[in-house]
């Protein structure tokens, strides 16, 4: 079964722009759970323009399904995986003034960094997860740095969706495959929707986690945040 992630950052987005606490971060991550959600996670970025440090720490005593920390492995943020021991953190290449992920690990090029960052994760009890390009070629690279799975960045795949789905999801098959070889686990995330999520899953249905945020945010808008997730979850279980 293909878990849901649930990325909350937009909630945190939408309660910064009054300064206050509405709406509540902890109280729309459990909710979230409630609805159906099957882990929860955050980008706690060092400007802190949506999760905030003491958020993360508000939390992770709350979430009952998987926490996932997702962010670029500089010393505050290995800190925060450190005290916060969550589920998963998820290793993400970008600079602190990205306005969101758009690229994966070089992995032939980072491989000894990698390695040491995750070792160190590993020694908290942390799963650990790096966020990757669909090219073959840092495959066994990013197996040999120890990290337990890949997260498929998939906006590439989302770009061309509507033009030539069998095409923009031919390189994704490729590496899966590969990813299943090598013995990672094997995670999806970023612009996956409602309309090419289910696309995603039956051509690679071993998907252990999608990790949906700023358009499952969007359709909550109009469906509600519990609809929106059970339609999501439905896209992954059809």
């Amino acid at each position: 079964m293909t878990k849901l992630s649930v990325n909350i950052n937009k909630i945190a987005t939408l309660r910064n722009a009054r300064g206050h606490n509405n709406p509540d971060l902890v109280q729309v991550a459990l909710d979230a759970e409630r609805f159906g959600a099957q882990g929860i996670t955050v980008h706690p970025r060092p400007d802190e323009r949506h999760i905030r440090y003491n958020d993360v720490f508000a939390l992770k005593d709350q979430v009952t399904t998987e926490f996932n920390i997702e962010g670029y492995p500089d010393k505050r943020y290995m800190e925060i995986i450190r005290l916060a021991k969550p589920a998963q953190a998820t290793l993400v290449p970008d600079p602190p003034e990205a306005i969101t992920s758009n690229t994966g690990w070089d992995t032939i090029q980072h491989k000894e960094m990698l390695k040491d960052l995750i070792s160190e994760l590993h020694s908290y009890g942390v799963r650990t997860s790096i966020f990757i390009n669909p090219e073959s070629k840092y495959f066994e690279p990013a197996k040999e740095t120890g990290t337990d799975r890949v997260e498929l960045y998939t906006e590439p795949y989302a770009s061309t969706y509507h033009k030539d789905k069998v095409k923009a999801v031919a390189p994704y098959l490729e590496v899966a495959a590969l990813a299943r070889e090598l013995g990672l686990g094997l995670n999806a995330g970023h612009d996956l929707d409602l309309h090419n999520l289910k696309f995603l899953k039956e051509q690679i249905p071993y998907l252990d986690e999608v990790s949906i945020g700023h358009a499952l945010i969007c359709d909550a808008l109009y469906y509600g945040l519990e609809n929106t997730i059970q339609m999501y979850r439905r896209q992954l279980e059809e």
